[in-house]
């Protein structure tokens, strides 16, 4: 396994993550890794573009035509 170093941590981090740790009943060490596994194990956010294009291609154009009557539009609940 490899070792990560990580310097100049502001002194504040290092105290919340020594309580975060106390807190979970594990060393600040153990902690840390298990942060940072958590955090790069996330699924990566999509992009907008890449949403609507994993859309399904279904219905017609005029299915999601816009109503503007403001009655009540016949048969979409029922």
């Amino acid at each position: 396994m490899a070792n990560l170093l990580v310097r100049g941590i502001d002194d504040a981090l290092v105290q919340a993550l020594r309580e975060r740790a106390a807190l979970h009943g594990r060393s600040a060490e153990a902690e840390h890794r298990e942060i940072l596994a958590a955090s790069l194990r996330r699924p990566r956010k999509r992009s907008f573009a890449d949403v609507l294009a994993a859309m399904p291609n279904v219905g017609e154009d005029g299915d999601f035509a816009r109503v503007n009557d403001t009655s009540e539009a016949p048969g979409v609940f029922g």
